[in-house]
């Protein structure tokens, strides 16, 4: 009898989860995905916190229904750090994975002791946030740097437009500081739209750093709650747009990845 297989779920608020798709593909070769970005929402960065969540939880109500999915992974630091605690309260019985800053893994490393977070303003507003760094990073000094361009410059620059060195620069410049002799020597990724842009950070950094990627962190997560198949799944990777009206570039992105939008 053929196994019954359900697809392992993405979702981010619009296409910077690709980065964790990336490498939860490398990890569960032998299971399909279903990538669902929520554009009509995009950027949650400006949303009020009760209403993000209201929009969240009603939307993960529809989603789970529709598509079943054996695991939901949060491809997104702004809608984990706000609704996640509300998302295993309202569906009890899915699996979420989450996307947090990567700040105690950025504490065990620094050598300088300054670690900066970029993030979008809504992380870096969130009392989860600073949880973390009084958690884990009290010995340090952890500046916050929340952009409010760098996840729509990072949308269009994976879609190959071309941005100003100086735009990019103006927005990860704070993330620079020097103090006593001592300087930044960790950044972290808090936004999966980020990654995408590392090697332009890197260029125009003023000094080198480690750019902390949480990718491969929450595929393995993910990959700990999924039962490893024998044989590949059937079915096919998907994206969905919660707009249903995605652009050409973006189709395009989407079966650069494998995925085909429906």
């Amino acid at each position: 009898m053929e196994q019954t297989t359900k697809p392992i779920m993405m979702f981010d608020s619009g296409i910077g989860g690709l980065t964790v798709l990336r490498e939860a593909r490398v990890l569960m070769p032998e299971r399909h995905f279903t990538y669902v970005a929520d554009d009509a929402g995009f950027p949650y960065g400006g949303w009020e916190e009760p209403a993000l969540k209201t929009h969240v939880i009603d939307l993960f109500g529809k989603l789970l229904a529709e598509h079943d999915p054996e695991i939901c992974v949060i491809a997104c630091n702004t809608a984990f750090t706000l609704v996640g605690s509300d998302l295993r309260a309202a569906f009890p019985h899915m699996p979420f994975v989450g996307t947090v800053p990567a700040i105690k893994p950025a504490a065990e490393r620094t050598r300088s002791g300054l670690v900066s977070v970029l993030a979008t303003p809504g992380t870096v507003k969130r009392a989860y946030t600073r949880d973390l760094i009084q958690s884990f990073a009290s010995q340090c000094g952890v500046r916050l740097v929340g952009s409010e361009n760098l996840a729509r410059m990072a949308e269009a620059y994976i879609r190959g437009e071309t941005l100003s060195d100086e735009a990019v620069r103006a927005e990860i410049a704070p993330c620079f500081v020097e103090e006593n002799g001592r300087k930044t020597d960790i950044v972290v990724l808090a936004c999966t739209h980020y990654p995408f842009m590392a090697n332009l950070f890197r260029k125009l950094a003023p000094w080198p750093v480690d750019w902390l990627d949480p990718a491969e962190a929450i595929a393995r997560q993910a990959r700990r709650l999924v039962p490893p198949l024998e044989t590949l799944a059937p079915g096919e990777d998907i994206a969905v747009f919660t707009s249903g009206r995605p652009d050409f570039s973006t189709c395009r992105l989407m079966q650069g990845f494998g995925l085909r939008v429906v």
